[in-house]
C-alpha cells in the first residue's frame, strides 16, 4: 500500500462557511496559489501557506489542513 498525501482546504471552505477568495483575503496567500493546492496542480506545498491557513481557521491539528491516504498498489 502506498501513501498519498491529501489536501483538505476544500473541506475547510464548507466547514467554515467561507469561499475559497475569502480565505485568500484572511491568508495573504494568492488565491491561484490556494486553488493549485485543492485541485493538486502544485508539487510543492509551502509551509508559511499552511501555517497561514491554521492561524486564519484557528487550527491546531496540522492534519485538518494536510494528511496521507492509503492508496492501493495497482
Amino acid at each position: 500500500m502506498t501513501k498519498k498525501i491529501v489536501i483538505k482546504i476544500g473541506d475547510l471552505l464548507i466547514k467554515h462557511d467561507i469561499s475559497l477568495r475569502e480565505l485568500s483575503r484572511l491568508t495573504d496567500v494568492r488565491h491561484a496559489a490556494l486553488s493549485e493546492l485543492i485541485n493538486y496542480k502544485r508539487q510543492n506545498i509551502n509551509f508559511g501557506h499552511i501555517e497561514r491557513i491554521a492561524e486564519a481557521l484557528n487550527i491546531e491539528d496540522i492534519r485538518e489542513i494536510i494528511d496521507f491516504k492509503n492508496v492501493e498498489d495497482d
